[in-house]
């Protein structure tokens, strides 16, 4: 479904060329999880944001390598059709539900805002606009999905509710468009131990339930060797290892994922 091949990218600081991932290559499968894990600045958000072109041209730029998505080059996609695949087929669920959500509107308006952005086109390219029953019975059932009041919910300001809550909005805002992957970076980070676990638990039910792609960024080797399929270890931009959890665990090749597994904590 997904196949990134020899993607390098740079960004500019201070009058500097930065190197952020260095020629790598990667593959998710319909309805497969993967995790990708390394240290903070190893290039992790890097690929998901280059998978949504979504790095700004002053910030840093793609050098070279092709992303493909069923068969189709994002990279060679016109600005308009990106921003389809983007949201629709495509969703992203970032660190902090907080700062991603906006402060001033109610739940209700920034899940409609997301249908809205997202309405199919009828067979001449006017837009169709969701009947309000329609919209109703979408965002009821997406909230229900994740264990979420959608009465109460809807109606509250981001504030009103706690982090966990507000991450089950975002995973519930992923899966309105019904996308075929979902690219989760660090979703839980900024969540205690406790709640960390609900979400996730939730977050791959959900995956295995809609038969939905995933790419799991984290720093957390045991946290991706838990809920993942496929492990690919990252350093300095590129990937170094790249197995099952069971085989990274047993048989870790590479010097900097035996580091990993000796820093978790022994019970």
């Amino acid at each position: 479904m997904l196949a990134i091949e020899h993607l390098s990218v740079e960004y500019y600081r201070g009058g500097k060329i930065i190197p952020a991932v260095n020629d790598v290559s990667l593959t998710i499968q319909k309805g497969e999880s993967v995790g990708l894990v390394g240290e903070s600045g190893s290039g992790k958000s890097t690929v998901a944001l280059s998978i949504l072109r979504l790095i700004r041209p002053q910030e840093g730029r793609i050098i070279s390598g092709k992303i493909f998505f069923e068969g189709q080059d994002l990279l060679a996609l016109p600005s308009e059709a990106m921003r389809e695949t983007r949201g629709r087929q495509i969703a992203m669920i970032f660190q902090d539900p907080f700062t991603s959500l906006n402060p001033v509107l109610r739940i209700r308006e920034q899940m409609e805002e997301v249908l809205t952005a997202h309405e199919g086109r009828g067979a001449k390219g006017e837009r169709r606009t969701a009947t309000p029953l329609a919209t109703r019975h979408s965002l009821f059932g997406s909230l229900e999905r994740v264990q979420l009041d959608p009465a109460r919910a809807l109606n509250a300001y981001p504030h009103q509710l706690s982090g966990g809550q507000r991450q089950r909005v975002m995973i519930a805002m992923a899966l309105l468009t019904q996308p075929e992957l979902i690219l989760a970076d660090e979703p839980t980070t900024a969540l205690d131990v406790l709640v960390q676990k609900d979400i996730l638990d939730l977050l791959f039910q959900l995956q295995r339930d809609t038969n939905v792609g995933m790419l799991f960024i984290s720093h957390n080797l045991a946290l991706v060797g838990q809920y993942t399929q496929r492990i690919a270890v990252m350093k300095e931009g590129a990937i170094v290892e790249e197995e099952t959890p069971v085989h990274i665990f047993k048989n870790a090749r590479h010097p900097y994922t035996r580091q990993l597994i000796a820093a978790l904590p022994k019970i």
